[in-house]
């Protein structure tokens, strides 16, 4: 069969091929739902904030919490925020070898020249051809050296 853009029918066709597949609508109810709830929330929070003790009342409240909370609650989310960054960065720091271990400068998965049994074989001077299209590997630190510093 002839798949828009194979090998044999290189071209998309125009107009585009109505979609197949059936998705379940159900994540944009729930995303609907999410984003409706999130902005009655706090609208209600905005009221309950804001909204002398009569007014409340007069709706038909008769418990909420103590108005404290209102400037609580967003003070422990800027703080938790605040502790996860922290805890991120510290996390970060304590898993980043010093400067003087050998893994900053070689990694487990580095990829370095095979050797081969000739011992007046060097790989790297193939690679510096004009036209030669290098191979993927690491430099050795110590090659590295000795071409910058000399």
């Amino acid at each position: 069969e002839n798949a828009p853009t194979s090998p044999t029918s290189p071209l998309a066709p125009y107009p585009p091929l109505a979609p197949t597949d059936t998705r379940s609508r159900a994540p944009e109810f729930y995303g609907f739902v999410a984003w409706t709830s999130t902005y009655l929330l706090f609208v209600l929070y905005l009221l309950w904030a804001f909204l002398p003790d009569e007014r409340i009342l007069a709706l038909g409240v008769s418990w909420y919490p103590n108005r404290e909370w209102s400037l609580l609650i967003p003070a422990y989310g800027m703080v938790l925020v605040l502790l996860t960054y922290f805890t991120y960065f510290a996390l970060a720091f304590a898993g980043t070898p010093s400067f003087a271990d050998m893994r900053t400068i070689t990694g487990e998965s580095r990829v370095l020249h095979r050797r081969r049994r000739d011992r007046n074989y060097n790989p790297y001077l193939e690679q510096a051809k004009v036209d030669a299209i290098p191979e993927l590997y690491d430099i050795p630190l110590g090659l590295v050296n000795r071409v910058v510093y000399g």
